[in-house]
């Protein structure tokens, strides 16, 4: 109880530590590569922080231009909407004998209202969420200092965890590099997996015909970084768009068929061949994690408590006396899944074929 209280009460400070100790983690292997070529320390450490920002970045760029010509259709969007809504009006009135005018006026007027009615909450919202934001500004700053005291912080792990002796200290250098190889492949893959989902997304909707398909394909891609939950999400805006947008519910229904067969090839061939299965858990650790990391730090928690529990699952794998915990995180070798669809059943297979050495993690 009290580490949880200590991780909401401390929430604008171990936020960014730890975003800036994955990013700076993922950093390591280029500035080290800088410095096989003489490059001091403070200069590496500085260039990697510089590739990190650049691309961030083109990301944000990216999506300002996207999000600035999806605003050029509100107008369109503003009157689609009547129409809809007095489509339904017409169909609850013949069906349902329900009486009474639908707008848009008079959805937008109830929606002010309960924007009045909730200041309050909505206010507290907001302030943590600009909290969240400034504190976004120290990740730079704390990755920058990470990557420059690196060896400091292993060797204060190695002296605090080790308590001087050999077979301890090697045990905790093992898993420093199982930990720091782990969240390297874990981030890596996860960005190659939200390129190729952004790629696929995109092309799906422009073959459909929805306009801004890619704006709607990398943001569908890049909340697949929250398993299980994301993808549902990132459906979701495309599928209301052309539902608003187009003529008929054929499209809406196609795009979902769409996003759950690339979500199938995500889950089945994409994940286990680049990100692998070292920080593959099962349905149910995963789930807890993210509704615990949702209520602990809201959607930053939805994001770091996965690789936080792969590496306490990497943790518990390494010490006997916890090895049960990394059972209870982990996937059982047998299992088969016979609940899968047959698609994905010939999904897996084909990956299996693809990289028959890779089995799943115990």
């Amino acid at each position: 109880m009290l580490t949880v209280y200590a991780m909401i009460a401390a929430k604008s400070v171990l936020l960014p530590l730890l975003f800036s100790l994955f990013f700076s983690i993922l950093l390591s292997p280029f500035c080290g590569w800088l410095e096989k070529y003489k490059f001091p320390r403070f200069l590496s450490s500085l260039a990697g922080i510089l590739v990190g920002f650049v691309i961030f970045f083109g990301i944000g760029f990216f999506f300002y231009n996207q999000v600035v010509q999806f605003a050029q259709d509100a107008d369109m969007i503003a009157e689609r909407l009547e129409e809809l809504l007095g489509a339904m009006e017409g169909f609850l009135g013949t069906w349902f004998a329900i009486e009474g005018e639908i707008n848009l006026n008079r959805v937008v007027s109830a929606i002010f209202e309960w924007v009045q009615e909730n200041t309050t909450s909505l206010t507290r919202g907001l302030t943590g969420a600009a909290s969240t934001i400034t504190s976004i500004f120290l990740v730079p700053i704390y990755t920058y200092l990470m990557l420059l005291f690196r060896d400091v912080l292993k060797n204060f792990a190695l002296k605090a965890f080790g308590k001087g002796e050999e077979e301890s200290t090697n045990k905790v250098h093992s898993i420093i590099l199982k930990v720091k190889t782990l969240v390297q492949k874990y981030i890596t893959g996860v960005l190659m997996v939200i390129a190729i989902l952004a790629v696929l997304d995109s092309i799906m909707l422009t073959i459909i015909g929805v306009e801004h398909a890619i704006f709607f394909g990398v943001f569908a891609a890049m909340l697949n970084v929250i398993p299980f939950v994301g993808p549902i999400m990132g459906s979701v805006l495309p599928i209301l768009y052309a539902l608003i947008t187009m003529d008929s519910l054929f499209y809406p229904f196609i795009i979902l068929i769409g996003f759950y067969v690339i979500q199938l090839f995500e889950g089945n061939l994409f994940t286990p061949m680049i990100v692998g299965s070292q920080v593959s858990m099962n349905a149910l650790a995963t789930l807890l994690l993210i509704f615990i990391g949702a209520q602990i730090w809201g959607l930053a928690g939805m994001i770091l408590f996965i690789p936080l529990g792969a590496i306490i699952k990497v943790i518990c794998d390494e010490i006997d006396s916890l090895n049960h915990f990394g059972y209870l995180l982990g996937r059982p070798a047998d299992d088969k899944s016979d609940e899968a669809s047959l698609f994905a059943k010939k999904v897996r297979a084909f990956s299996k074929k693809v990289r028959p050495d890779k089995q799943e993690s115990k």
